[in-house]
């Protein structure tokens, strides 16, 4: 048995300093939770001067860079305004059914249908060529149907019990504040910009919420349901414990378009895209064409790393390092061939056995906590 304290992970070439456990204070239990606020709020602290800036020079270059873009819409906007204006007068400007059925219907509905395309593959193992794109290729083979059915249980619980409450919170919230329910459909350029700022405030939040449930005060009695998959699929994405499921699930990616105020057609949109791709986060699958989840099957797979979304805030705080000297991290990119990422760059025995090491002071450690 090791001890968590003096381990340390050393890159052979030199160029990497040593990876102490350190590098995540909040699996540190001796750690007052007075001493962790104050180091969380420095780094929040960092972490808005930084993004500040970015968005600075965002807004500098949007308009160049949306003015080609604009061109293109501004083809298909008619289009899309008049379907929007057929979907506006099915609810007599309901702004409440408007609301709730779109969030039902396209977020919840595209959630589903993306889901249940992958839990074919993984319950019946089939089509067989697409099990070559497994990131952990023996895990979930069979998939454990036990499992399985529990997963799918509190899917449905955070979808419906936890869920609709909350989207009419949502909606309540988003009337407040002034977001538009009206015929009107935002401009492309604008639509670009919220997303973007939505995908900001989305790290912001959800890294933060994420290192807070990994502190061991509530990773034992919340966080570790959703570890309990260490190779997740699509559906695991909401398998959380209710209050995770609110505040690390729902709250990041709601507070965007509170913050920009923004039209209920862009909010759908946005909710849309955040349930595909954490689906996709959570997958198991690096399949071509579609976003690398390997950033967060790893952090998965050893629990210490990779806890943002977009990798911006792993960067800044240095919790991606354990990543970063895997061979994980060569293959985290967007696959634009056939030949599956693994077998292009395989795992070696030695990283493996490295790695393996770690895994076992996790698993003791989190045993304990």
């Amino acid at each position: 048995m090791f001890d968590p304290a003096e381990l340390s992970l050393k890159a052979k070439d030199g160029e990497r300093c040593a990876v102490q456990r350190e590098t995540v204070p909040l699996m540190a239990p001796q750690k007052s939770v007075f001493r962790y606020v104050r180091q969380l709020w420095d780094s929040i602290r960092m972490s808005v001067y930084i993004i500040g800036t970015a968005l600075v020079v965002f807004v500098a270059a949007r308009n160049s860079v949306t003015w080609h873009l604009q061109r293109i819409w501004g083809a298909s906007g008619s289009y899309w305004q008049s379907k929007w204006d057929s979907i506006y007068d099915m609810f007599n400007g309901n702004d409440m059914a408007l609301a709730m059925w779109g969030l039902i219907i396209v977020s919840c509905g595209s959630f589903w249908m993306f889901n249940s395309f992958l839990l074919i593959v993984d319950v019946t193992e089939w089509p067989k060529f697409l099990l070559r794109y497994k990131i952990q290729p023996t895990a979930n083979v069979p998939i454990n149907r036990k499992k399985l059915r529990s997963a799918l249980f509190w899917v449905f619980f955070n979808l419906t019990v936890v869920g609709l409450p909350l989207m009419y919170v949502a909606f309540m919230l988003m009337k407040w504040r002034g977001c538009s329910f009206g015929r009107e459909l935002p401009t492309f350029h604008w639509v670009v910009f919220e997303l973007v700022i939505f995908s900001l405030v989305e790290e912001v939040f959800f890294y933060y919420s994420h290192r807070l449930l990994h502190h061991p005060l509530f990773y034992r009695h919340i966080h570790k349901m959703h570890h309990e998959w260490t190779a997740p699929i699509g559906i695991t994405s909401i398998y959380a414990h209710p209050i995770e499921h609110v505040f690390s699930n729902m709250v990041p990616p709601v507070a965007g378009p509170l913050l920009t105020g923004s039209h209920i057609a862009t909010a759908i949109m946005w909710f849309t895209l955040a349930l595909i791709s954490t689906s996709i986060s959570h997958c198991g699958y690096h399949f071509p064409l579609l976003p690398s989840p390997e950033a967060h099957d790893f952090h998965h797979l050893k629990f210490v790393n990779n806890f943002g979304v977009l990798g911006v805030l792993d960067r800044l705080h240095g919790t991606d390092a354990l990543f970063r000297a895997s061979k994980a991290y060569q293959r985290h990119f967007l696959l634009l061939g056939l030949v599956p990422l693994s077998q292009q760059i395989p795992d070696d025995a030695k990283n493996g056995k490295k790695f393996d090491l770690l895994q076992q002071e996790d698993d003791t450690l989190f045993k304990r906590n």
